[in-house]
């Protein structure tokens, strides 16, 4: 089956004039300064999965879904979306799509704010009445559908265009950054939901910075720094071989063996007669599991514990050596 989003050598470069200026002779030159928002970013997103597009501030995320809305035009680069080139007329009509900063008319109601988007749809009156209804009690806002949108909060706002993006029951829904200043509660809701259209059959794709979000909901995620595609694929692959470091909670154990094993660990914490070793090879960790039987103790756990998205994310983004030296001189 082929992927319903597919991305080739996709690259951006913005070109910004700007006026040199020398000081004493005078001399005015225009120059043209060229930045690469991407560069050659080649990635495919299957049916049915939620796919995070992930990076720090900057990265491409941002760019490359406006050039999969037809917002923005790639320098150079081909991608399809369900089969057909960018700006499919059909095509369009069945995505959904939430901007990392949207526009609202404050004066309008939550539920006249959906109509208005029902009717640019084209939409008729009674299935834009119908759809309008239940995502004000999809997204949680029917409450509030009377209320001009001015009188939102930051999350009232956002639900609000989670319900736009999902009006006219697209297949594939694109979320530019949908948990960004939302509280916890807010940030959760917003994961249930993403959820819930996976478990419809709609694929999912959004970008996002919030790491521990994008661990807990998507299906595979790409990782872009400086526009260049650092890493992808499923979480469990990325990060089942990386294990940081071993946890080791014993109890009953002599005050020798605690000393002894203190200086092999990164942490030990006390709690009465329990203690809790973390060590960064197994060798030391296995040891004094069988310390610890030897003396009649008790072994309460022995726990791997596996990278996290967000140190795997560190680790890709961090600036090597040679960047680093080259700032500070």
């Amino acid at each position: 089956m082929a992927p319903v989003i597919e991305i080739r050598n996709l690259s951006k470069i913005y070109v910004q004039n700007f006026i040199d200026v020398e000081h004493g002779r005078l001399k005015i030159r225009l120059k043209n300064r060229r930045t690469a928002a991407l560069q050659d970013l080649t990635l495919d997103v299957e049916e049915g999965e939620i796919f995070g597009l992930l990076g720090p501030n900057g990265a491409g995320k941002t760019t490359t879904i406006k050039i999969l809305m037809g917002i923005h035009f790639a320098t150079r680069g081909t991608a399809k979306i369900m089969g057909h080139p960018l700006g499919h007329k059909p095509t369009k009509a069945k995505i959904g799509f939430l901007p990392e900063n949207p526009y609202f008319y404050d004066y309008l109601t939550g539920r006249e704010f959906l109509h208005y988007y029902g009717q640019l749809y084209g939409m008729e009156r009674s299935l834009r009445r119908k759809r309008t209804e239940e995502l004000l009690e999809l997204t949680g806002i029917a409450y509030a559908a009377d209320v001009p949108l001015k009188g939102y909060s930051k999350g009232m706002l956002q639900r609000a265009g989670l319900a736009q993006a999902l009006l006219n029951d697209p297949k594939i829904v694109f979320l530019d950054e949908p948990q960004s200043g939302l509280d916890p509660l807010g940030r959760k809701e917003v994961r249930d939901l993403i959820l819930l259209l996976r478990d419809q059959g709609k694929t999912v794709f959004f970008s996002s910075h919030i790491l521990s979000d994008a661990e807990l909901i998507c299906d595979r995620v790409a990782i872009v720094h400086k526009g260049k595609l650092s890493s992808i694929g499923r979480l469990n692959e990325l990060l089942s071989a990386r294990i940081k470091e071993y946890e080791v909670t014993v109890a009953g154990i002599s005050s020798e063996t605690v000393e002894q094993f203190e200086s092999q660990a990164t942490r030990n914490v006390a709690a009465g007669e329990e203690h809790l070793f973390v060590f960064e090879g197994e060798q030391a960790a296995q040891a004094l599991v069988r310390k610890c039987l030897a003396e009649n103790g008790r072994l309460i756990s022995l726990a791997p514990r596996k990278e996290t998205l967000e140190e795997f994310f560190v680790d890709q983004v961090r600036p090597s050596g040679e960047e680093t030296k080259a700032k500070n001189i």
